[in-house]
């Protein structure tokens, strides 16, 4: 069996058409949700849902919105790379799922998941990569500011999926991304280096950004290490009056931010996320064409 074209591994696996039609279909899906009215664009479908790893944000968004779309999820409890070869295991879910939803530790494993499964296989993350995340996130600020072109992103964030989903991104859509963090914890991956990403240890790069994104302490680094890349009201303030802050959860406070930064007038966390629900519902609409 070879794998499905409406896979969606890494951001950059699907082309910009298709990405800016879900960022676009998430609108609608938005306010669609807000009228619950929503569309049965999943009604006889079955999707696999495999939390092969911890969290709940996306899983749970991800169950709610194949259910409100008229499809039947089942949670499936198995775990990759144990007792059954992961080709057998997609070859045994092909059977019953027109979807398999993967939450799982190595994307090595999703890719050899997708390339044995004839149905769509969506990464619902990884230690190497959070696409759904990054995806929600750009619906919200489609919907904000009418458009995606053009952004500056800065992440204020160590080598982590997070971040690597945003770079991901840039490769695929006209954004900027930059990462600004002491080089220690830099992006190297030579496949991510686009002409559309790039590095810097200097935090005025926030002076002109759209976007700004953090992510978790990493667990090698020291307080005083990190302290001047910690997110607080002064800085926020510097920023444009149209910037959208949007530190990642979970939220360390006092570390990567500080309980103020959570209560600034730019930090639109929790409005964002509501749209993660909304894009995935969107991705599983295109997956299901």
């Amino acid at each position: 069996m070879t794998g499905s074209a409406r896979d969606f591994l890494e951001f950059h696996c699907i082309p910009e058409a298709a990405l800016r039609w879900i960022l676009g279909r998430a609108g609608e899906l938005a306010k669609s949700w807000d009228e619950r009215a929503m569309p049965q664009s999943l009604a006889g479908k079955r999707v696999a849902l495999i939390a092969d790893d911890s969290g709940w944000r996306n899983t749970t968004a991800f169950d709610l919105g194949i259910q409100a779309m008229g499809g039947i999820c089942v949670h499936v409890p198995i775990s990759f790379n144990a007792r059954e070869e992961t080709g057998d295991l997609t070859g045994y879910l092909g059977n019953w799922f027109d979807m398999l939803v993967i939450r799982t530790k190595e994307l090595a494993t999703l890719k050899a998941v997708a390339t044995a499964s004839s149905v769509p296989v969506i990464n619902a993350r990884t230690r190497s990569n959070h696409p759904c995340e990054t995806l929600g996130d750009l619906a919200y600020i489609n919907g904000r500011r009418g458009t995606i072109d053009g952004l500056k992103v800065v992440g204020v964030a160590a080598d982590a999926n997070i971040l690597r989903s945003w770079v991901e991104a840039s490769i695929v859509l006209p954004i900027e991304v930059v990462q600004v963090y002491p080089e220690r914890w830099h992006i190297r991956d030579t496949a991510l280096l686009s002409g559309r990403f790039r590095r810097s240890t200097d935090m005025d790069e926030l002076s002109d950004a759209d976007v700004v994104i953090t992510d978790s302490w990493p667990g090698d680094a020291s307080e005083d290490v990190l302290a001047d890349y910690r997110l607080g009201t002064d800085l926020l303030d510097l920023l444009r009056k149209n910037a959208i802050f949007l530190p990642c959860p979970p939220v360390m406070r006092g570390q990567e931010v500080t309980v103020e930064a959570m209560q600034h007038s730019l930090c639109q966390s929790h409005a964002a996320k509501a749209f993660l629900l909304h894009a995935q519902n969107a991705l599983m609409e295109w997956a299901a064409i």
